[in-house]
């Protein structure tokens, strides 16, 4: 008899995946365990082994395609000359796009007898439609930086002999590009020596293509998007002495043991989280609930080639450094490589962000819920400080932490901070 097989769902927050690769084609036979095809979820591409046997019929989304967890992918039967005639797929059927809805805010009575926790009125604010402008309908500039002969009206010419005007370098707004007197004023002058002339791209100016965005992609932005908007971000920025660090990690280098400043700063949150746990902490938004995380599960955020994701190190402050460093290398390699398990990047207590490798100096981050705080880390960087009263060469790295003020008050992410600062200028604290 005919079956449907669906979109499964391989992680906790995925909603739809795109259809990557099919192993299997239709006619084929497919055993249990066989590799039918290949998922692009939000998390990563996971490959997804068939649970029955059976033969494939028709497979109702192509590669490249997406669908919804349980949306029907394709049609399978026992036997192969089975009849699939007036078969309907079971499953979600697949949702209708909708144009982007203008903005609006919905306001609602509360009810004097409701006791039940809701969620802030805000929840009903839909983002307002932002499309890009269209590209000019008039025929794209052609540059007249061409060998020979200037198209140019006789006015053109004679205003830019006398104003000393190379006509060359004049970009025309007449019939065919005829440089008009009009034009004279955005010429360059005419002297022995030139900023070079280039053709000007045959588009029209502004034009554009579209990317659909990618299963992750589309999480990112609705995740990162949804905390910036209803979650009240505080920042709390500190400056911290980074010479001793860097003379630790050179002195461990020389004996072999390759540790980055990235694995010290997962150390030294890891230790001062167990000492604030006010920090260690979450916010759960559909029981309005603060959540108390009993263990430091420390998050590191990777770049990828189409987003990011947050592999995790569980029990870190129970980790010497060299069991961090060595774990944080696996977890960025099955990140890049797209083989994290589930249990390798969900949940978490508390996030590092680390742009300091790419010479960024400070910036801030958005926190990832339900986590109450993020740390911000930027790149060493040689400035003047005072030492002992006089002006010294420092090597200075700049944390900033975002905080849930729900959660988390001003205070508290300051001493937190601040435990980070010292462990950070004493790193010997982090080897023992």
């Amino acid at each position: 008899m005919p079956f449907t097989v669906t979109m499964p769902k391989l992680s906790p927050t995925m909603e739809e995946g795109v259809l990557a690769k099919w192993h299997k084609k239709e006619g084929d036979y497919v055993k249990a365990g066989d590799v039918m095809f290949e998922v692009a979820t939000d998390k990563a591409t996971i490959e997804h082994a068939a649970l029955d046997p059976g033969f494939v019929r028709k497979i109702l989304v192509k590669e490249g395609g997406s669908a919804l967890v349980n949306q029907p992918l394709a049609i399978f039967t026992e036997k192969q000359e089975e009849s699939i005639e007036g078969y309907k797929p079971e499953g979600v059927e697949a949702k209708a796009a909708e144009p982007a809805p203008a903005l609006e805010v919905k306001k609602e009575q509360p009810s004097p007898m409701s006791k039940t926790p809701t969620q802030p009125h805000l929840s009903g604010l839909q983002e307002p439609a932002f499309v890009p402008a269209a590209p000019p309908k008039s025929a794209p500039f052609k540059s007249t930086a061409t060998q020979g002969r200037v198209p140019a009206s006789p006015l053109a010419k004679k205003m830019a002999e006398q104003k000393g005007i190379d006509i060359s370098t004049v970009q025309g707004s007449g019939p065919g590009g005829r440089v008009m007197s009009r034009d004279i004023d955005l010429g360059q002058p005419n002297l022995p020596v030139t900023f070079g002339r280039q053709e000007t791209p045959n588009i029209a100016p502004g034009s554009f293509e579209e990317e659909t965005l990618t299963p992750m992609r589309k999480v990112i932005g609705q995740r990162l998007q949804a905390s910036k908007t209803f979650i009240p971000h505080f920042y709390i920025t500190q400056e911290v002495r980074a010479e001793r660090l860097i003379d630790s990690r050179e002195q461990l280098k020389n004996m072999g043991h390759h540790i980055s400043i990235n694995d010290f700063i997962v150390k030294a949150c890891a230790i001062a989280l167990r000492e604030h746990p006010d920090v260690n902490s979450g916010f759960n938004s559909v029981n309005q609930t603060i959540i108390r995380f009993k263990t430091v599960d420390v998050a590191i955020a990777v770049g990828l080639d189409n987003g990011l994701i947050t592999p995790i190190v569980r029990y870190a402050d129970y980790k010497n450094l060299g069991q961090i460093s060595q774990e944080v290398k696996s977890l960025v390699k099955k990140a890049k490589d797209g083989k994290l398990q589930p249990e390798e990047y969900t949940g978490g207590s508390f996030t590092i962000s680390n742009l300091g490798m790419l010479g960024i100096s400070h910036f801030v981050a958005v926190i990832n819920p339900p986590q109450a705080a993020i740390l911000a880390i930027g790149g060493i960087e040689d400035k003047a400080v005072i030492e002992d009263g006089e002006v010294v060469a420092g090597k200075v790295m700049t944390l900033t932490l975002s905080a849930d003020h729900r959660v988390i008050d001003g205070v508290a992410g300051a001493k937190f901070i601040k435990t980070v600062q010292k462990f950070l200028e004493n790193p010997a604290t982090l080897v023992l």
